[in-house]
């Protein structure tokens, strides 16, 4: 069962704005991407056709706190740890250290919640449980026990 994933990602100047540091909308797009490559890990893609054709996994919440600039050409370490496993939903938590800066706190968190859904023929998303091939393949971080 999987926990923890990381991947890491270098800054690309097209991120950063006119102070030379990442865009704080760039954060959300890491967090997909790393979100992305996570289930790939799994053995999913995010389409979730494996499961089904109607399934998916919207976010319904997403933050980020941001405590130190990254810039330009940084490496940046992202972790997503599973904090919280529901019924229909799954909460991760996200951390990027900066490679540049060993031994830092974490530049910046987030989070996201994801909640399971079919797609109705009407076109409205129901809620569903989650999976039990997606859930055999999860579990808590110790950090959120």
């Amino acid at each position: 069962m999987k926990d923890h994933f990381k991947t890491i990602h270098r800054v690309q100047f097209s991120e950063t704005d006119m102070a030379g540091m990442v865009h704080f909308s760039n954060f959300f797009r890491y967090m997909e991407r790393v979100e992305h490559e996570f289930y790939r890990s799994l053995g999913f893609s995010v389409l979730m056709k494996q499961i089904s054709r109607s399934f998916g996994l919207p976010r319904v919440h997403a933050a980020c706190r941001y405590k130190s600039p990254l810039k330009f050409e940084d490496e940046v370490e992202i972790h997503l740890y599973v904090q919280e496993i529901r019924h229909k939903t799954i909460h991760y938590c996200l951390r990027f250290y900066n490679l540049s800066n060993p031994g830092d706190p974490p530049a910046a968190e987030g989070e996201l919640t994801v909640i399971c859904v079919e797609n109705q023929d009407s076109g409205k998303m129901k809620a569903v449980p989650i999976p039990d091939e997606m859930k055999r393949l999860l579990s808590v971080h110790p950090e959120f026990k």
